[in-house]
């Protein structure tokens, strides 16, 4: 069944009652410590708690000082300290030096911990270890699920992608699996599950077993959200790697958008001072271009001055009754509407003068090469130049990692080359971030993977499944395989387009990558739902190395994870007939929850709403935290805490 035509898109459930509820547990747990306290914030929960609870909100229940962790704070009179952390044990061991100070100086204080978002035995042993784990109480903040727009929830977890795709912890399932309860209880129950990933496996499963344990609260009221679709940020890299051109991701590359909110600082504000921005649908100016292709937006933002500039003309012809009306109702809006227009018109400039200086142009051209499967020497070429140049430790090794994937592995001689001139010219200190890089599947070299393929297979012939499956697991995060002509091939993701793509009216979901590209996650979310389940896509779950699934009425179904043929439904969504959409059901069933574990970029965002328009559905992104190259890349070479 294909979609029918441009349909109209249904409206995203309200997720302001997700930060009514972390804020409401926040301050019931700060209460639990009566009294005048310190409070000591991680750094990284300082942005997330700033969305949900300012200053004054804290100060009010008795919350005196504000310290970050990591910073030494000076001679406190307080007798309570509070630490709200994250579950990790660099942390522990430095709220035990606190703890075990105050010991040797004979101060005595009420010490408590608040982890975010569950604690971990691991951060309890440590305390024990250093002898302070009597004098600590610990307490949870189920703060999993900050909403960052109006379809957008991020989970906050930045560490969660390194944590499980290359150490292999799985610590943070159960985050995962907690927060997709919580939506099922509050805007479910999902009508449908679709998966692809051994961790969206795995988060299924445990958010199965959660719901049988609280017995279903949500049954029989009418649902928000019709259908889910997990995904792993492992089957497909190349998304991730490629530059962004839409204006929120390219905001996103150059800014770094951090918890919904964005710094601009001198070079776009046209003054001395740095300019705090939330963006999101609230922003009148953004809302209209975060989607758009970067060579539309300039022109638009043309076109939106001279309709402001029109507006304020109509004063010059007011009598005093209507510059009344028109100072009282409209005036204030207009003002906030040129002043966010100003800072999105720098923005679009410091873009292009930081992007001209990068060879951008030059890039992008090398990167679609690539995906094109075209030119692969001269890419190669353009790789070691920039390499050579020392324009950016970051930026050459995504284009190494994008060759390498591409290309499913470099020749052992290029892999050496582009290995030895990268230590050359950034340092030896990066051979750690090789071993990652290899071990994770994201650079590797050509031969090695097709040796261990090769074992894999014989190995497979001699044992049972179930063994089989834990070897070839083992092999795959060894060297995984990434297939990714062969999946392009299958699935369509290089356009053939007769002349110049128009990039002002996209045909498809291309648009975000200049029509060069469809994104493989986005393409694969398309799929299905057109077909409804993964028939037919058989080959292109083959190269994905598995670990599809598919369950009908999940919210309500047992705990078995269906596959095509394996007696499952593939009835996924009502036929879109009239008959259909004067149905409540069929409202839900346009709905769909898509869940990114490991990251999510504003490229995949941006398609999957084009595609929602396109086929009246309403996409809401779940993830794990936004992402985008240089975060993969960082995540890699940064060392583990």
């Amino acid at each position: 069944m294909a979609f029918a035509g441009r349909r109209d898109v249904p409206e995203a459930p309200d997720f302001g009652i997700l930060k009514r509820l972390a804020r409401d547990q926040l301050i019931y747990l700060l209460e639990q410590l009566p009294g005048k306290k310190d409070l000591f914030i991680e750094a990284d929960l300082m942005s997330p708690l700033d969305r949900i609870a300012n200053v004054s909100i804290l100060k009010q229940h008795e919350v005196d000082k504000l310290y970050k962790v990591e910073s030494r704070p000076a001679l406190s009179a307080s007798d309570q300290f509070c630490f709200l952390v994250r579950p990790r044990i660099k942390t522990m061991r430095y709220i035990a030096d606190i703890i075990n100070a105050d010991k040797m100086s004979g101060r005595s204080r009420k010490y408590k911990i608040i982890f975010s978002p569950q604690k971990f035995y691991a951060c309890e042993m440590v305390l024990e270890e250093e002898g302070v784990f009597g004098d600590v109480t610990c307490d949870e903040w189920s703060f999993y699920l900050l909403p960052l727009d109006e379809d957008i929830i991020s989970m906050e977890l930045p560490e969660f992608f390194r944590d499980y795709f290359l150490e292999g912890d799985h610590r943070w399932i159960n985050s995962v699996a907690r927060a997709l309860q919580l939506l099922n209880s509050l805007y479910g129950p999902f009508g449908k599950a679709y998966g692809i990933g051994r961790c969206a496996k795995m988060s299924y499963e445990l958010w199965r077993e959660l719901e049988e344990e609280s017995e279903g609260d949500g049954q029989g009221r009418k649902p928000e959200i019709g259908n889910i679709f997990l995904m792993d940020r492992d089957t497909d890299y190349v998304t991730a790697l490629c530059s962004q051109v839409v204006y929120e991701g390219l905001v996103d590359d150059t800014f770094r958008i951090k918890c919904g909110s964005v710094d601009f600082g001198p070079d776009v504000t046209s003054s001395d001072k740095s300019i705090k921005v939330l963006l999101n649908a609230q922003d009148k100016v953004f809302s209209q271009i975060r989607n758009e292709h970067f060579s539309s937006v300039f022109g638009f933002l043309s076109q939106k001055s001279r309709n402001l500039q029109a507006q304020y003309d109509r004063r010059r012809s007011m009598d005093i009754k209507q510059m009344k009306n028109f100072v009282s109702q409209e005036l204030k809006g207009l003002k906030q509407e040129h002043r966010l227009l100003s800072l999105h018109i720098g923005a679009c400039e410091s873009i292009m003068k930081k992007k001209t200086k990068q060879d951008f142009q030059e890039m992008i051209k090398a990167e679609h090469s690539l995906l094109e499967g075209f030119d692969i020497r001269e890419s190669t070429s353009f790789i070691e130049e920039h390499i050579d140049r020392q324009v950016s430790p970051i930026e050459s090794l995504r284009l190494m990692c994008l060759l390498s994937i591409t290309e499913n592995g470099l020749i052992p001689k290029d892999y050496r080359s582009l290995k030895t001139q990268y230590l050359q010219s950034y340092g030896p200190e990066h051979l750690l971030t090789f071993h990652n890089l290899k071990r994770i599947g994201l650079l590797t070299e050509q031969s090695a993977g097709e040796t261990l393929t090769a074992v894999e297979s014989k190995v497979s012939k001699l044992v049972t499944d179930r063994a089989a499956g834990k070897i070839t697991d083992a092999f795959n995060s060894l060297a995984r395989k990434s297939n990714f002509r062969a999946i392009s091939k299958k699935l369509g993701l290089i356009p053939r387009v007769d002349g110049e793509y128009d990039l002002k009216m996209p045909r498809d979901m291309a648009y975000v990558f200049s029509g060069a590209y469809v994104p493989l996650s986005c393409k694969i979310i398309e799929q299905v739902l057109e077909r409804r389940g993964w028939l037919g896509l058989e080959e292109v779950v083959r190269l994905l190395n598995g670990n599809e699934f598919l369950v009908s009425g999940s919210a309500s179904a047992g705990l078995g994870v269906g596959v095509p043929g394996a007696g499952v439904s593939h009835s996924a969504l009502p036929a879109p007939d009239s008959a259909a959409e004067d149905n409540p059901a069929w409202e839900s069933q346009r709905v769909v929850l898509a869940v990114f574990l490991g990251g999510c970029s504003f490229s995949e965002i941006a398609a999957l709403r084009f595609l929602g328009k396109e086929r009246g559905f309403k996409f809401i992104f779940l993830t794990t935290a936004i992402t985008n190259s240089a975060r993969l890349m960082e995540a890699m070479t940064e060392a583990k805490a």
